[in-house]
């Protein structure tokens, strides 16, 4: 790409899913995983399954729609049938100013032919819609046609996401407490504090995948976003800041520590600022605290890790797998499997199995993430990185939740070894150049270092880098990972789906630059 991509990274709105506590089983590395038993109930036949026993979508249906996209034949078809509903709820000035409900149904279906796509929609599930849209999505193709499989195999898949209560059953009366608390926990922390805003969402998205292989596969993925939002006051100056907590859980996880959480670190992080100060630019050793600021990771290095991007010769990782791209003490994951985490996924949306992808073992590429088209490309499995945003949009490489896992160095000992620098927690309105991987962010929250010790917090700074020059001078990885509880949504190609990211502390020696202001 020769032009700036602007990357939209942080969430607060009504589709945000969320990550709200974290529960008591622990393993690897601290990280959440599913026990290897659990597993999603499955339906008997293409009869029984959510959309046909909701919508009438039965086996007849799928078997002519299955038909017509094949009908010029094709490589591969699909048809990816969808029901989202949606719930908000938002706060301001004390009181409950906002709410409403969404309901989202449709079909997409796809044709591939090599490296080229058919794709065509509808939100009308009649078979007269679904055949027609199957036509569109035909149009790709100009031979003979492909046989209908003789049979469709429900695949069955682990459950990354186990809830008690489904949203669908929870009301807003239920919801809006938690408004209420935190809005009052907020202007009791802090007199200075003039203004809060908070909001709450959930959705569960019903799927069912079905393909012109035989696989069909459905899911039903939930979600939940808390956000705060506050401005307070100091000498005629006003400061803004937030906090929000977002995954997928349900409504159990709102304990009164997750509460009184959001409402403090939103004022900590507000009231900080006005003690902030800009230190002088140029560059320096930066180090990125443990969680949020993986952001960075997410967005200056892992889009340079997504198949479409290296098959079209996008990105500087294009030619580089098997080759050393930085330090020997970096591994890097993209990770569906985490437990409960916004961007984990059973399945992806082309059908296949959630996994835990290694991209970067101890300094060398190993992988970048696939679909199914990419995968053919490359003559690999697909890794189950086929997203999309909804049945509206076709499939592609799209990262889950990525992080970097633990070095050997102590957190402190790292901040220590720095004798002028900046620590930066967390990102807001960042620019990123995927090709090369240049990249420009806005740090929200973060504080000089001064002689090996964190001081004055810092603002309306940026960091401008490269981001593989930046993770080839990373000198040293904290044993501190930690994922981040955020609401992120990534955008790509106009298409955004929720993710998760997360990182140990990490020291970059130099290459990057301290610079500019928030306009």
């Amino acid at each position: 790409m020769s032009e700036w991509t602007r990357r939209s990274f942080l969430m607060g709105t009504a589709s945000g899913l969320g990550l709200l506590v974290v529960p008591s089983f622990l393993s690897r590395n601290g990280l959440l995983f599913a026990s290897p038993d659990s597993a999603a109930g499955l339906a008997a036949d293409l009869n029984h399954t959510y959309f046909a026993t909701q919508f009438g979508i039965d086996e007849k249906t799928i078997r002519r729609a299955m038909q017509v996209a094949l009908s010029r034949g094709g490589d591969l078809a699909d048809l990816y049938f969808q029901h989202r509903i949606s719930n908000y709820v938002g706060l301001e000035d004390g009181d409950v100013n906002r709410a409403y409900s969404s309901v989202d149904l449709g079909v997409g279906i796809r044709v591939v032919v090599g490296d080229q796509t058919g794709y065509a929609f509808t939100e009308e599930l009649t078979l007269d819609s679904i055949v027609k849209t199957a036509e569109m999505a035909a149009s790709i193709a100009q031979g003979s046609p492909s046989h209908v499989p003789e049979t469709f195999k429900i695949a069955g898949h682990k459950n990354y996401y186990p809830i008690e209560t489904a949203w669908e059953e929870v009301g807003i009366g239920k919801k809006i407490p938690f408004l209420e608390k935190i809005n009052a926990n907020i202007f009791q922390r802090d007199q200075r504090v003039v203004k809060a805003s908070i909001t709450f969402s959930d959705d569960t998205s019903h799927f069912l995948l079905v393909n012109s292989n035989g696989l069909a596969v459905e899911d039903a993925q939930p979600g939940s976003y808390l956000g705060a939002y506050c401005t307070a006051e100091q000498d005629g100056r006003r400061e803004s800041n937030g906090y929000s907590v977002a995954g997928r859980r349900d409504i159990h996880s709102f304990s009164a520590k997750v509460i009184d959480d959001v409402a403090n670190t939103a004022v900590e992080r507000t009231v900080a600022l006005f003690e902030a100060v800009q230190p002088p630019a140029g560059e320096m050793p930066i180090v990125l605290a443990g969680g949020e600021s993986g952001i960075l990771l997410h967005e200056a290095i892992g889009h340079g890790m997504e198949a479409d991007f290296n098959r079209k010769a996008i990105s500087i990782y294009s030619e580089m797998i098997g080759r050393k791209i930085c330090s020997e003490n970096i591994t890097i994951i993209d990770d569906a499997t985490n437990l409960n985490l916004r961007g984990s996924i059973n399945v992806d949306d082309e059908g296949n199995p959630g996994e835990r992808t290694v991209l970067v073992q101890d300094g060398i590429l190993r992988s970048y993430m696939h679909d199914r088209i990419s995968a053919r490309h490359y003559g690999v499995e697909p890794t189950g990185s086929g997203r999309r945003q909804s049945f509206r949009h076709k499939p592609m490489p799209r990262m889950r939740n990525t992080y970097m896992e633990p070095g050997p160095d102590d957190p402190q000992d790292i901040i220590r070894s720095v004798k002028k620098g900046v620590y930066a927690i967390n990102f807001t309105n960042g620019q990123v150049q995927i090709g090369a991987g240049d990249f420009s962010f806005y740090v929200a929250a973060g504080y000089l270092i001064e002689d090996g010790k964190l001081t004055a917090p810092v603002k309306d700074i940026n960091l401008i880098g490269n981001g593989p020059k930046a993770l080839e001078n990373v000198s040293m990885v904290g044993n501190d990972l930690k994922m981040a509880i955020g609401g992120w949504t990534c955008g790509k190609n106009g298409q955004r789906v929720p993710v998760s990211v997360g990182q140990p502390t990490v020291k970059i020696d130099s290459s990057v630059t301290v610079g500019g202001t928030r306009s």
